[in-house]
């Protein structure tokens, strides 16, 4: 499949990798591919964010912060952590409680010192569905807007930081093709 990846979605790819080495993480997740697409310029999904305010008003860097946030709780969503705490578990609590005995970021899993880092479920998931997107829109390569459209449509971490900004597969479509949603999950 990476074969069909534009030059600009091997980019996204390969700035996912050197995220993840910076932060020693154990695996490359969707974050690192949503960090990745953040930083380029010059594509259609650069352009697809830039035209939905993602630029503006620091707006990148709270997305990233969103994202080292949910790190720091172990990959849990803000509805994963807004939902254990209607059973009256306090993610927040325990993460400080952890942070405590073993120190900060103790529960990013930030432990590999070398070697090639594999992809997440998630983040192959995210692979996987950049695929159909291509396809639903008959485009013969697969794109990072494909990668953006496939972040949007997966439940997780970085749908969730892209949302709270107003990007959503819905809006990154209009922004794209001008039109509504297509199967692109």
């Amino acid at each position: 499949m990476f074969e069909r990846f534009t030059k600009g979605a091997r980019d996204v790819v390969k700035g996912a990798v050197a995220h993840a080495e910076r932060e020693r993480a154990e695996y490359v997740d969707e974050g690192h591919l949503l960090l990745s697409l953040l930083d380029r310029r010059g594509t259609r999904g650069s352009f697809a964010l830039g035209a939905l305010g993602v630029d503006a008003d620091g707006r990148r860097d709270v997305i990233g912060r969103s994202l080292a946030d949910a790190r720091r709780r172990a990959g849990l969503s803000q509805a994963d952590a807004e939902a254990l705490a209607g059973l009256g578990i306090d993610v927040d609590e325990i993460v400080a409680r952890v942070e405590q005995a073993h120190g900060v970021g103790a529960l990013t899993g930030g432990r590999r010192l070398g070697g090639r880092r594999p992809f997440s479920r998630e983040a192959k998931g995210v692979l996987e569905s950049s695929l159909r997107a291509a396809l639903a829109h008959r485009d013969r390569a697969i794109g990072d807007e494909h990668l953006l459209l496939a972040l949007t449509t997966r439940p997780g971490v970085a749908a969730e930081a892209l949302a709270a900004h107003g990007v959503t597969a819905g809006s990154v479509e209009r922004v794209l093709y001008g039109g509504g949603e297509a199967a692109a999950s």
